[in-house]
Formats: C-alpha cells, sequence, structure tokens
C-alpha cells in the first residue's frame, strides 16, 4: 500500500453561525463565531491521516499568528509536515464562512500564502508508484502539473479536487487519473451547462469533460451520494440520511477517504462507498478538519 501526497491550501477558517444568509446589502447579527483550522489541501490531508499512517501534506503558511497557530495544529495530526514552509511575503490563506441554521454555507477564500507554492516546493516530494498524489485549485496549477508530471512518471495515481472551479491550464488535466467535482462544478467545466442531480445529464456533462477513456469522473451529489464514471461504466451510491450540523468539510473529507481507498487497492464502487460513509460522518460535527472522522468511527 502507497503513501497518500496531498499538495494544497492551508487556511484558517472564521466560520461565524447565522440563522440565514444575508441579502445582498443586509446585515444579520450572528450567534457564534470559531476560528477553525481549514483549507481544502489541510482538510483532504487530515481525513486521509485519520484513516491511514504516512500522509504527506506540501503547503504554505505566513508568518504571522495564524501561520503559527495552524502550523501547532497540524502537528497535533498524523501527518508529515516536511515539506510545509512558510513565507513571510503574504498572511496565512484565510476563509470566511457564514454556516445557516438549516447547514447551509457560503464561502469567501483569501489565498494569501497558498497562492506562493510554486513547483519547486514540490519537487523534492519523494513519489513512489504506489502513492496516491491529491491535489486541489486552492494553489497554482502550475505546481499541481509539476507535481501530477512527477507522479505520472513513476506510475502513482493522481486525484484532482478543481475547486474553486477556474479553467485548466494546459495538459493538467490529461495528467489526472480521478477528477472529483460536485454538481456546481461540473456545470461549470460543461460549459456553463445547468447545474443537475439528474444522472442522465450529469452522465453526459462528465463523459463530454473527460479527457481520455482511462480518466475516471467522480462527481459528488451531497446528500444524494455519488456517482463515478469509470470506462463505460457509471457507479452511483446512494446518500446515508445522517443529521447534518455542518458540511463545510464534507467534500474534503469524500477526497480524502476515497485517495485512501484508492491506495489500499479498492475498486471504484467500494472506494466510492467508502468515502461517501466518511463524508456523511464528517457533516455531523461543526467545522471543517476538525470534523473529519477516524477508521473507528
Amino acid at each position: 500500500m502507497g503513501r497518500i501526497i496531498v499538495a494544497g491550501s492551508i487556511n484558517m477558517d472564521v466560520v461565524a453561525r447565522v440563522k440565514a444568509h444575508p441579502q445582498l446589502g443586509e446585515t444579520v447579527f450572528g450567534t457564534d463565531l470559531q476560528f477553525i483550522p481549514g483549507g481544502k489541501g489541510s482538510n483532504q490531508a487530515i481525513a486521509a491521516s485519520r484513516l491511514t499512517d504516512g500522509v504527506l501534506l506540501a503547503g504554505m503558511l505566513g508568518v504571522d499568528a495564524f501561520g503559527d497557530t495552524l502550523m501547532t495544529f497540524l502537528q497535533g495530526e498524523n501527518l508529515d509536515l516536511r515539506h510545509v514552509g512558510r513565507v513571510d511575503t503574504a498572511p496565512t490563506g484565510t476563509a470566511l464562512i457564514a454556516v445557516s441554521d438549516a447547514s447551509e454555507n457560503t464561502i469567501i477564500v483569501v489565498p494569501g500564502s497558498n497562492a506562493h507554492l510554486q513547483p519547486a516546493d514540490v519537487s523534492k516530494i519523494p513519489i513512489d508508484p504506489d502513492d496516491v498524489v491529491v491535489s486541489v485549485f486552492e494553489i497554482p496549477q502550475e505546481t499541481i502539473r509539476a507535481l501530477f508530471a512527477r507522479a505520472h512518471d513513476v506510475g502513482a495515481k493522481t486525484v484532482l479536487n478543481p475547486a474553486p472551479a477556474n479553467p485548466f491550464i494546459p495538459s493538467l488535466l490529461a495528467l489526472t487519473d480521478y477528477l472529483i467535482v460536485n454538481e456546481t462544478e461540473l456545470a461549470f467545466f460543461a460549459d456553463g451547462a445547468s447545474v443537475t442531480d439528474n444522472l442522465a445529464d450529469i452522465k453526459v456533462n462528465a463523459r463530454n469533460l473527460r479527457s481520455s477513456e482511462s480518466q475516471t469522473i467522480i462527481v459528488t451529489l451531497g446528500d444524494k451520494g455519488a456517482v463515478g464514471f469509470e470506462g463505460d461504466a457509471m457507479i452511483h451510491v446512494a446518500g446515508h440520511t445522517v443529521n447534518a450540523v455542518d458540511t463545510t468539510g464534507a467534500g474534503d473529507c469524500f477526497v480524502g477517504a476515497l485517495s485512501v481507498a484508492l491506495s489500499e487497492g479498492r475498486n471504484l464502487k467500494a472506494a466510492l462507498e467508502f468515502a461517501n460513509s466518511a463524508a456523511a460522518l464528517s457533516v455531523q460535527k461543526l467545522g471543517a478538519s476538525t470534523s473529519m472522522p477516524y477508521r473507528i468511527d
């Protein structure tokens, strides 16, 4: 079994709970405020590290109070942090998150130091053929492309969660073995198609997005589960009925858990079921990285 290598963002999540999200121009009172370690890269790495050993996180923090707090937090997790750096030219990445009583969230991400993770910073990460290399669009795409190219050179699997959705730079999509998107991101990459949870429409959009027949597209559907497209097969796993408290980190939990399942050699259906169950557990707690379940759960 190989390692999980995650190159991605590390943020401080500033989370405000509100009864309902404000309309444009409206001010509302919050009912709670918390500072919670987050960032899609950090979340995905922690999700994986609570399910397996040997997870490596590569990222960039600022030289500031948030950076110090996040490094201390990460040191308490089961992570290899030798490729987490610090820069004094940008603040630590920050996400401003509002969570309503209906457990719906809106997020504004200020990349800060995450934008300073460069190809040179990931050039020395050791990659073996059995490893699973994971990344996300909260760091520069050029850095992801450089890392994925090295992964492909040795035959390692690559997993990309292209969020926030932005156009792909040349050759990055082709270097991606497993592309994981939600319904909104799929619509963006399908040239502005309507957001839908209709499986027939999702199938068309996913197949149009696929860069090769060997590429696997996975679409997360929230409480409706997830669907994967591998070769000619479409595999749908249903969602779990749970009492959701906060869905902020559910997608990241799914990515981390799926990567673990792939590293263990599970087939796509089993990997989807494992990731879906982990994500369902995560939404029952407040916070992103702090809500990631352990295997014992």
